[in-house]
Order: C-alpha cells, then sequence, then structure tokens
C-alpha cells in the first residue's frame, strides 16, 4: 500500500497508528509531556509538508520515528545548553488510588531512578533502548530508524542494559 503524505486518507491513517507511539518514545528522550507533544507535532507537520511517497505505512513510521527522534534530540541539547533541565515528572502511568502514601513514593523514586539512569547513558546507547523498550519496533525497524545495522542494534542494546544493570547496582549498593 503506498502512502502519499499529503493525502487526507493516508496522512489520518498514519497520524492514527502514529501518534501515540511518536509521543511515548519522544517522551522518554525530552521527560516532559508538553514538549513530546509539541515535537510529535511538529514531526508531523514536516511529514506533510515533505509531500512524500512511501512504499508502506512501515516506512511512514520509519521516516516519522527517525524525525521525531531527532528533533527530541536536538530538543534535550538545547534545555540542557541553556541549564533549563527542569526535572519534570508526568507520571504515565496510573498509580492505583489504593495504594498508600508509601507505595506512591517508592513508585515516584522508581520512576525517576529508571529516567536519572537512562539519561547517564550515551545517546548511542540510550536512543536504541528507548526504541525497544517503549515501542513494538523490532531490532530490524529500529535500524531501519537510526540508520545501522541490525547487529549493530542487538549490540548497543545489549550493551545499554549491562550498564543500566551496572548503574543499579552500584546505586543499590550506595544506599546500603
Amino acid at each position: 500500500m503506498n502512502i502519499r503524505s499529503t493525502d487526507t486518507d493516508d496522512f489520518k491513517l498514519v497520524y492514527e497508528s502514529n501518534y501515540s507511539l511518536l509521543v511515548q518514545v519522544v517522551f522518554h528522550i525530552v521527560s516532559s509531556l508538553d514538549t513530546a507533544e509539541d515535537l510529535v507535532q511538529e514531526t508531523f507537520e514536516r511529514f506533510y509538508i515533505k509531500n512524500m511517497d512511501f512504499p508502506s505505512p512501515d516506512d511512514a513510521r520509519y521516516w516519522l520515528l527517525r524525525v521525531a527522534k531527532n528533533l527530541a534530540l536536538n530538543q534535550a541539547k538545547k534545555e540542557k545548553r541553556n541549564h533549563n533541565l527542569a526535572k519534570k515528572v508526568s507520571s504515565m502511568e496510573d498509580v492505583s488510588s489504593s495504594s498508600s502514601a508509601e507505595d506512591d513514593l517508592i513508585a515516584s523514586e522508581n520512576v525517576e531512578s529508571v529516567k536519572r539512569i537512562l539519561s547517564l547513558l550515551p545517546e548511542a546507547l540510550r536512543i536504541p533502548l528507548i526504541l525497544k523498550e517503549y515501542s513494538d519496533l523490532d531490532y530490524k525497524a529500529i535500524g531501519k530508524v537510526l540508520g545501522i545495522s541490525e547487529g549493530n542494534v542487538k549490540v548497543r542494546i545489549f550493551r545499554a542494559r549491562k550498564k543500566v544493570r551496572n548503574l543499579l547496582e552500584e546505586e543499590k549498593d550506595a544506599l546500603y
């Protein structure tokens, strides 16, 4: 199925099937839901303006992910340069109303801990891991998005997970 970015029906199909995925991936890079939504909106604007043809909806998704990822990385670098890295925690998880305040605190600390550890990873390891864990993409698709081989994606994800494990162990040891 050929996808034309300026065709209304094609645009609607691609938008509806990819919006949530893009917001989720971008959110894990910029850590702000509002910023993630803005960047995804900009991604779709570029998609429409480019007036491109894609051989399949998957090819359109890969293009969108690549653009969204680049916009998110640029935004994160811009915020870092301006020292405006506000540590906003917008939990995308619903915390059960029956949980205690202690459970809420632990859940919040766990989310913060994972975000902090992910931010410590080099970009080359962090982005493939985020794409693998927070999207439905396989290794080959992630390789297409990042412009690297499937094997390289597997290596980077393996190394990222190993580094995350080590950082979590160091954090645990420091607490006890």
